[in-house]
C-alpha cells in the first residue's frame, strides 16, 4: 500500500506494533533511570558512598554491554527470526523490571544499580533488531519516515519517561511503588505490542555465531570499513550522539549557573531540544521527498553550527542567584527566546542531520549484513559518547564554561563536517541538488512513478539550461548517470559537481572521436550495471527556447543496449539566469520569488519503438507551449 506521510504507518501492522514497542522500551528506560538516579542522589549517603560516583558507575554500567556485545547482538538478529527474538528481548525486559521491583521495593541500590546492566544488555540486544527490522517491512521510498518516526517516538519516550520517573520518584514511599508497579507495567504492554510485529525472515540463516566478543568486535568494525559511504554514515551518527551526548550532559548545570534556572527550566530546556528532534525528523519525509536524501545532511551540520555557536553568544553576563528562576520568570528575561530558539533548532537540525543516515545505512548495507552493521553502528555510538564526556570533564576541567564549551563543540561540528564532506562528495553534491530545487525554484514533478525502482533505463529529455542535469537529480530517486557535451561538463564549478555525479562527458565524432567512444563504453557499462542514464538529444542547449532535432546518438545506445526508454521534459527554464536566452541576464532576474519549473514524464518506451523522430515528439508534446 502507498501511503500519503509516514503517520498513516502507525496504522499498518508492517510498523505500527514496531513503532510502539520501542516507544514503551524507551520510555520504560528512561522512567527507571531517572528514578533510580534521584534515589542514588539522595540515598548515597545512608551506603557510604559519593553520589557522583555512583551516578558515573551507573552510567558506565548501562553502556558497558554496548561495547562487549553488540557484535554477538548483531550476529543474532541476521541468524535469526526477528519478530520472535523481539519478543524474546521484550520478555527478558519484563524478569529485569521484576527484580526492578523488588529493588525499589526494599530500597536496595546495589541490586538496582546492578540491573542497569542488564537494562543495558536488553537495549543492546534490541538495537539492531530494531534497525535492521525495518528495511524488511518497508519499501525504500518509506524508509525516512519510518527512521523519521522512530526517531522522534525514541526523544519523546525519552523526554517522557525522564520526567515520569522523577515526577513518581518524589512522591516518597509511595512514589517508590509507583515506579515498582510503572516499570513492569511498561515492560508488559511493551512485550504485549510486539506480538503484533510481523515475521521477518532470517537474511544470513547459515551464520555460525562467534561467540569470542572481543574478536567479533574487531571483526565488526573491520567489515564497517569495507562500505566506505555506510562507514562514514556510521561515524556521522556516531558524531550526532558525540554532540547530543555533550549538550544534554550539560543542560542542567547550563541552566543552574548561566542561566540561572531551577529545575523546571531544565525541563524546558530538554522538552524544547526532544521537540526540535522529533520535528525535525517527521520533516525528513516531507523535506525529501519520500527517498532518502542526503542532501539534508549538509543542511542539518550547518544548523548544528550555527546554532551551536548563538547559543554561546545568547547566554547572558548577567547572572541571579543560582537556581532562582522558574520556567516563567526566565522567559520573561531579557534573550530568554533566543536561547529558546537556539535549543528547539539543534534539535531540529538533528533531526536533519541523523534521519537520512540512518535510512542510507539501511538501505546500502548488505541485507545479509544488516544487523551487524547496526551493532557496529551502536559500537561506536557508545565509544563517541564516552570519549564526549571525558572532553567535556576535560575542557571544563582547564577552566572552560559552558557556553564556551557548546562554542568548541560547534566549531568541531564544523570542522568535522566539512572532512567528511570532502571524503565524500556526494552529501555536498546532493545538498547543492536540494537547495536548487528546493530553495531557487519550485519544482513540480509529474510521472516520476514511470521511472523503473530497478534495473537499466534510458532517460531522454529536452536541453534548456546549464541546470538541467541538476534538477532531474533532484526530483528521481535514483541515481542518474548523464550524458553531456563536454563544453557544460568542463564549466569551472559546475566540472566538480558532474565528475562527483558520474557524469559522462561525450562529443561530436568531428570535434573528438576518441571522446564520443569513450562516451559510449561507459554509458554501456553503466547500463550492463542496472543504472539509469539520462542523455539531451539536442546534443547542445537550445538557443531559442524550442527543442531541436533530436541527433542519433540514443539509437546508437539501445543498439548496444535495448533498455526501456522514458520520454520527459523540463518546463519554464528558458528565461532563468542559466538558460541561453539572448540578451541582459540582469534582464532575466527571477520577477518572483521561488519560480515554478515543471518536470513531466511519461510511461516508459520498448527500445525497439524508442526511435529518435517517436522520442522527439512525445517530449515536444510534453514540453507544450510553457518554455
Amino acid at each position: 500500500m502507498s501511503h500519503d506521510s509516514q503517520f498513516q504507518l502507525i496504522r499498518q501492522r508492517r510498523f505500527g506494533p514496531l513503532f510502539f514497542t520501542q516507544f514503551l522500551g524507551a520510555f520504560n528506560d528512561n522512567v527507571f533511570r531517572n528514578a533510580l538516579i534521584i534515589m542514588i542522589a539522595f540515598q548515597a549517603s545512608d551506603i557510604r558512598l559519593d553520589s557522583n560516583t555512583l551516578i558515573n558507575l551507573a552510567a558506565g554500567l548501562f553502556i558497558l554491554p554496548f561495547f562487549l556485545f553488540s557484535a554477538t547482538a548483531g550476529q543474532f538478529a541476521d541468524k535469526l527470526e526477528k519478530s520472535q527474538l523481539i519478543r524474546a528481548v521484550k520478555l527478558l525486559e519484563i524478569g529485569i523490571m521484576t527484580l526492578a521491583c523488588f529493588g525499589f521495593f526494599f530500597g536496595s541500590l546495589p541490586l538496582l544499580i546492578a540491573l542497569l546492566f542488564l537494562m543495558g544488555l536488553q537495549s543492546t540486544l534490541f538495537g539492531p533488531l530494531k534497525y535492521g527490522i525495518l528495511p524488511q517491512h518497508l519499501r525504500e521510498s518509506e524508509l525516512v519516515g519510518g527512521n523519521g518516526m522512530i526517531e522522534m517516538g525514541t526523544f519523546l519516550a525519552i523526554l517522557l519517561g525522564t520526567m515520569l520517573g522523577g515526577i513518581l520518584i518524589g512522591l516518597g514511599d509511595t512514589g517508590v511503588l509507583l515506579v515498582a508497579v510503572t516499570v513492569v507495567a511498561l515492560a508488559s504492554l511493551g512485550y504485549l505490542a510486539s506480538h503484533g510485529i510481523p515475521r521477518a525472515e532470517p537474511v544470513a540463516p547459515d551464520l555460525v555465531v562467534n561467540w569470542n566478543i572481543f574478536g567479533e568486535t574487531a571483526r565488526n568494525i573491520k567489515f564497517l570499513t569495507t562500505n566506505r559511504t555506510v562507514f562514514l554514515s556510521i561515524l556521522g551518527i556516531s558524531w550526532f550522539w558525540f554532540l547530543g551526548g555533550a549538550y544534554l550532559a550539560q543542560i542542567p548545570n547550563y541552566t543552574l549557573f548561566t542561566l540561572g534556572g531551577n529545575e523546571q527550566v531544565v525541563t524546558l530546556l530538554l522538552t524544547l531540544f526532544s521537540i526540535g528532534i522529533g520535528i525535525g525528523s517527521l520533516l525528513c519525509e516531507k523535506m525529501s521527498g519520500q527517498r532518502v536524501e542526503l542532501g539534508l545532511v549538509p543542511f542539518g551540520s550547518i544548523g548544528l553550527t550555527i546554532f551551536g555557536v548563538d547559543l554561546y553568544f545568547a547566554a547572558s553576563g548577567s547572572l541571579t542567584d543560582p537556581g532562582s528562576l522558574g520556567a516563567m520568570a526566565f522567559l520573561a528575561q531579557p534573550g530568554s527566546w533566543r536561547i529558546v530558539i537556539d535549543f528547539i533548532c539543534l534539535g531540529l537540525f538533528g533531526g536533519f542531520f541523523i534521519v537520512p543516515l540512518y535510512a542510507l545505512i539501511q538501505s546500502r548495507s548488505e541485507p545479509s549484513h544488516r544487523s551487524r552493521v547496526i551493532a557496529g553502528n551502536n559500537i561506536l555510538n557508545a565509544l563517541f559518547m564516552v570519549i564526549s564526556a571525558i572532553l567535556a570533564i576535560v575542557l571544563l576541567g582547564v577552566g572552560l564554561s559552558i557556553p564556551q564549551l557548546f562554542l568548541v563543540l560547534a566549531v568541531l561540528n564544523a570542522l568535522v563536517a566539512i572532512y567528511i564532506y570532502t571524503l565524500v562528495p556526494e552529501f555536498l553534491l546532493r545538498f547543492l541538488v536540494w537547495m536548487l530545487i528546493h530553495i531557487v525554484y519550485r519544482v513540480r514533478k509529474q510521472g516520476l512513478a514511470h521511472i523503473p525502482d530497478s534495473g537499466p533505463v534510458v532517460l531522454v529529455c529536452n536541453h534548456v539550461s546549464y541546470v538541467d542535469a541538476l534538477i532531474i537529480a533532484g526530483c528521481c530517486r535514483r541515481p542518474v548517470r548523464f550524458v553531456m557535451h563536454y563544453r557544460i561538463y568542463n564549466l569551472p564549478v559546475l566540472h566538480w559537481l558532474f565528475r562527483t555525479a558520474g557524469t559522462i562527458p561525450i562529443a561530436p565524432a568531428h570535434e573528438h572521436p576518441e571522446l564520443l567512444e569513450a562516451a559510449f563504453e561507459r554509458i554501456a557499462a553503466y547500463l550492463d550495471q542496472g543504472e539509469v542514464v539520462c542523455i539531451f538529444p539536442e546534443g547542445r542547449l537550445t538557443s531559442d527556447g524550442e527543442i531541436a532535432p533530436f541527433r542519433r546518438g540514443v539509437e546508437q545506445m539501445l543498439a548496444r543496449n535495448p533498455v526501456p526508454v522514458v520520454p520527459m521534459a523540463l518546463r519554464g527554464l528558458w528565461d532563468s539566469l542559466f538558460s541561453r536566452q539572448p540578451g541582459s541576464r540582469l534582464a532575466r532576474l527571477p520577477r518572483r520569488i521561488w519560480p515554478r519549473v515543471e518536470l513531466l514524464l511519461n510511461p516508459p518506451l520498448p527500445a525497439a519503438a524508442a526511435t529518435r523522430d517517436v522520442l522527439q515528439d512525445q517530449v515536444v508534446a510534453l514540453r507544450g507551449v510553457f518554455k
